[in-house]
């Protein structure tokens, strides 16, 4: 099975549609598969929900997709660089899933190992817990989160080999392994490909299993979300 497509605009082009709901890997800038986010912006499609930890910045990441109004709903939990999406969610026009950061990576991990649901004790007592059920262990309560199964993963990571198998650099490790774990579809963006059997399996930090479809990107732009200096003065 060759899961190498020539471009992001091909690797899309059958199984985007309207209506989906899509898991986008990244944090912050940092990790974000920003050719396939590019390509999806290209192909038109709307009323997509979108799970990820943010939504990027103004014309940068997700914030595309905002821009263009693709999306219908946000799953998040820190969207505050976005000057558009609060334009959009104070306005009404964006509806918003608010998830502790913690609650939104296991609800990722949980769906691609298979399990529906999970009780945590984060977001107990709070708006996060409304209309949700609360049960109580050993004197504490926690509240029911279901997972999340998306229809589609996009996802960066630095190294791939042919089979899928996935090398992630740093902090793009946070949220791309279990957003590729559980999309029912896993489309993967690197900076290098190479052949099976080249990787050390000790290095792999995310089988090929979870993958269906590569595309490379090797000259990604790598953004810096804020930047901060120091400015040194001479004596």
């Amino acid at each position: 099975m060759n899961k190498v497509y020539a471009s992001a605009r091909e690797a899309l082009a059958d199984i985007v549609r309207d209506g989906q709901t899509l898991a986008v890997g990244g944090f912050g800038l940092c990790g974000i598969p920003e050719a396939l986010i590019a390509a999806l912006r290209d192909t038109g499609v709307k009323g997509l929900t979108c799970i990820s930890n943010n939504a990027g910045i103004d014309g940068v990441g997700l914030g595309q997709l905002l821009e263009t109004r693709q999306i219908r709903k946000m799953i998040s939990s820190y969207v505050g660089e976005n000057k558009e999406f609060e334009r959009q969610f104070l306005s009404g026009e964006l509806e918003v899933e608010f998830t502790p950061q913690g609650t939104l990576a296991e609800k990722l991990r949980a769906g691609g190992a298979g399990i529906p649901a999970f009780f945590t004790a984060t977001g107990v007592g709070t708006q996060v817990a409304e209309g949700k059920e609360i049960r109580e262990f050993d004197g504490k309560n926690y509240v029911l989160e279901r997972s999340l199964v998306p229809d589609v993963a996009l996802v960066k990571a630095m190294v791939a080999d042919k089979s899928g198998n996935l090398i992630f650099n740093k902090t793009a490790r946070n949220f791309n392994p279990n957003a590729a774990m559980a999309g029912k579809i896993t489309v993967v963006e690197v900076e290098r490909i190479v052949e099976k059997g080249e990787l050390d399996p000790d290095q792999i930090h995310l089988p090929g299993i979870y993958v269906h479809r590569i595309v490379l990107n090797a000259t990604p732009e790598k953004r810096i979300e804020q930047r901060t200096v120091t400015v040194t003065r001479g004596e």
